[in-house]
């Protein structure tokens, strides 16, 4: 069974023409051929049909084969191509090559050109299936995209709508319980508290949410940042909690890093802060340090905490998670969250790794500085 092939040869020689076309009938391809020899009959060959396959001629009087692939590559074709030639030499060869020609055949040795044909059809086949695969591939991606967008939006805009009705709320419930407590019976004032403690808490939840939607908007750009002083100023806002639990913390010299430097800041301060929180029966020790490993930086946070149970090692990480009573370790939950997500958004990872009750070490990665690629923050 013959096997149809539309072929656009470029060649100045009927004959040569007619020695290619015999050649593929002689192994069983049906070709409709057309033979074009200048530019200018090429562009319009390509524009006006739809072509299987190229063979052009190395050298013509007024034009060339790899003339005619560039012609090809500049209209944004990708067809199978192959170049024959009487007399092609290395130097001319290796040329076709770094244009991106992947097969020559010599006029006098046309037994090759139907190998060379089946299998620039079958990578041309390969190529366009891979192609495919990218476009709806990178369709996916920009519709992921999208829609994450348009959940953030939802979400800030959502929480930023809900704290109004929620404050009254609030305020409402807080009014009833200094008006009315030891007025009305004990059962009465539990449930005015259960409301106060119920508004407090979504209200809350929704500045954490808030917070978490922001982290896209408070993006500032890439700046080569001073861990250390970044490090110094986290420390700085959890002066309190510091003091009042007796934490130490030390670090390693640590390095500049291009990133963007609130983020920083706020990522040290909830890693560090969430040390303090859980921490054991001693007094926090909290460590930071940093070391680079291929083309990026790993940073640690080691404590002597309470630990975390290894099966827990990545629901730490999801919005509104918790792994304790929230009368014992109060708060959000979301700031491994947040963390996870300023991490991401600097192109890094962020992991943990620990114990129940032997401490833990949370590790991130950040890529690695090149000089002269950012201004110093």
């Amino acid at each position: 069974m013959s096997r149809p092939l539309r072929l656009l040869i470029v060649e100045d020689s009927e004959n040569d023409t007619l020695l290619v076309v015999r050649e593929l009938e002689r192994e069983g391809y049906d070709v409709a051929v057309e033979r074009v020899e200048t530019e200018e009959a090429l562009r319009a060959a390509l524009g006006g049909s739809r072509w299987d396959l190229v063979v052009a001629d190395y050298s013509m009087p007024r034009f060339s084969g790899t003339r005619a692939f560039r012609v090809i590559k500049e209209l944004g074709l990708d067809l199978p191509f192959i170049l024959v030639s009487g007399t092609v030499g290395e130097e001319n060869a290796v040329e076709a090559m770094k244009l991106g020609v992947h097969d020559y055949i010599m006029k006098g040795n046309l037994k090759r050109l139907v190998p060379a044909v089946e299998r620039e059809l079958r990578e041309a086949v390969v190529r366009q299936e891979r192609k495919r695969a990218q476009e709806a591939l990178a369709k996916k991606v920009e519709q992921l995209a999208r829609s994450n967008a348009e959940l953030e939006r939802f979400a800030h805009v959502a929480s930023h709508d809900l704290k109004e009705p929620l404050r009254m709320v609030a305020a409402y419930t807080q009014l009833l319980a200094r008006r009315y407590r030891g007025k009305l019976d004990q059962e009465a004032d539990e449930m005015i508290q259960f409301a106060v403690e119920g508004a407090n808490r979504v209200y809350e939840l929704i500045d954490a949410l808030l917070a978490f939607s922001r982290i896209d908007h408070t993006w500032k750009g890439l700046v080569t940042v001073d861990m250390e002083g970044a490090l110094a100023r986290a420390l700085d806002d959890l002066r309190l909690p510091i003091q009042e639990t007796g934490a130490i913390i030390t670090n390693d010299p640590l390095p500049a890093a291009l990133a963007d430097r609130i983020q920083m800041e706020q990522l040290l301060q909830n890693l560090i802060g969430n040390a303090i929180k859980f921490r054991g029966p001693s007094p926090p020790m909290i460590h930071a340090s940093a070391e680079p490993r291929g083309a990026e930086w790993v940073f640690s946070i080691r404590d002597n905490g309470i630990g975390i149970d290894p099966r827990y090692s990545e629901r730490v990480f999801i919005i509104f998670q918790r792994l304790h009573e929230r009368e014992r370790y109060p708060g959000t939950g979301i700031g491994l969250a947040i963390s996870k997500k300023i991490v991401e958004r600097h192109g890094g990872r962020i992991w943990v790794e620990s114990r129940a009750g032997q401490g833990a070490t949370f590790y991130f990665t950040i890529p690695i500085q090149c000089k002269g690629e950012a201004p110093s923050a």
